[in-house]
């Protein structure tokens, strides 16, 4: 795997941004899989018996996995995990599913920041579980650090089950001739680790990865460009709008809410809009319900939602 050098995204350092030359591909060789997408701890989540929660303890296929994406390279026979999830025992046999491991190399899993539903995955790969020889696993210094200085984590490091490659904030990685994935960093709760989104660059088309960020205008990039940059950009969407948690203050949880990201993203034309994929919805978000009136505001505004086994061509 070699890191090329840094150049410029849309003229700004937190997103350098190279795009490398690819070998060609037919659309359907190189792809997205969605895995899952709901908040860090699923849907419905522990504890939660109110209403909204009900119908994922009670009927059939309304469980929802925690985010996360792969990437399918059919050119190389290689898969790419972005977060390790509490549900990544089941997410990576649905892998195996599209692309079986029998076939397709587990290249690399690439990790956002250090909250439980994005790094607490990693323990399947450990000496209590599937004993995994040298997993790599892609993360930025602060959560290089963290990995290797605090157990449990610590073990999957000394015992050799993942092996920590560097990161680094607009530095393109070439995972194979089809596929290139650069970090950049964006404003959220960094009490352990840096937190990145991910800019996924295919053959023909680009991706946005970012499930986690404060709210729009504490980044110092224009999301309405940031979405124009890229063929797909699957965001944020933890909540639908204020006042979801009741008796909470939500100015203390600043996540874009999907009704802000929506007005902010409105001055897109059409096709612009269907670039746009919500994902990361809190176990509180009508559109984890896909009959709930929202769901339908979004789709009629243009923009989409996220599903489990969704695939987006690269």
């Amino acid at each position: 795997m070699t890191v090329t050098p840094t150049k410029r995204w849309l003229a700004i350092a937190l997103l350098a941004i190279a795009s490398l030359p690819a070998a060609a591909a037919d659309d359907d060789d190189v792809y997205i899989y969605v895995l899952g997408i709901a908040q860090d701890a699923g849907y419905p989540q522990a504890g939660c018996y109110e209403p909204h929660c009900l119908p994922g303890w009670e009927q059939a296929g309304r469980r929802r996995m925690t985010s996360s994406i792969a990437v399918v390279d059919r050119t190389s026979t290689q898969t790419l995990l972005f977060d390790a999830t509490p549900d990544m025992r089941e997410q990576l046999y649905a892998l195996h599913r599209e692309a079986p491991s029998s076939e397709f190399t587990l290249a690399g899993v690439f990790l956002t920041h250090a909250h439980i539903g994005h790094y607490t995955g990693l323990m399947h790969f450990g000496h209590e579980a599937m004993g995994a020889d040298g997993v790599p696993v892609f993360a930025m210094p602060r959560m290089r650090d963290f990995l290797s200085s605090n157990g449990p984590w610590d073990q999957l490091v000394r015992y050799g089950n993942i092996e920590l490659e560097a990161l680094e904030s607009g530095v393109p990685v070439a995972m194979s001739g089809a596929v290139t994935v650069t970090a950049f960093e964006v404003p959220h709760r960094d009490e352990y680790s840096e937190t990145v989104g991910f800019r996924i660059e295919g053959p023909n088309r680009s991706a946005l990865f970012i499930p986690d960020i404060d709210k729009w205008d504490r980044w110092d990039v224009d999301i309405r460009a940031a979405v124009r940059s890229a063929d797909y950009a699957l965001i944020d969407a933890a909540f639908f709008a204020d006042g979801e948690l009741p008796g909470r203050d939500m100015s203390r949880i600043p996540h874009p809410f999907v009704s802000e990201s929506m007005a902010l993203l409105d001055d897109l034309d059409d096709d612009e809009k269907s670039r746009v994929v919500f994902i990361h919805m809190n176990h509180s978000n009508p559109l984890l319900n896909p009959q709930s009136p929202e769901q339908d505001i979004v789709t009629r505004r243009g923009f989409r939602v996220a599903t489990e086994g969704m695939r987006l061509d690269l």
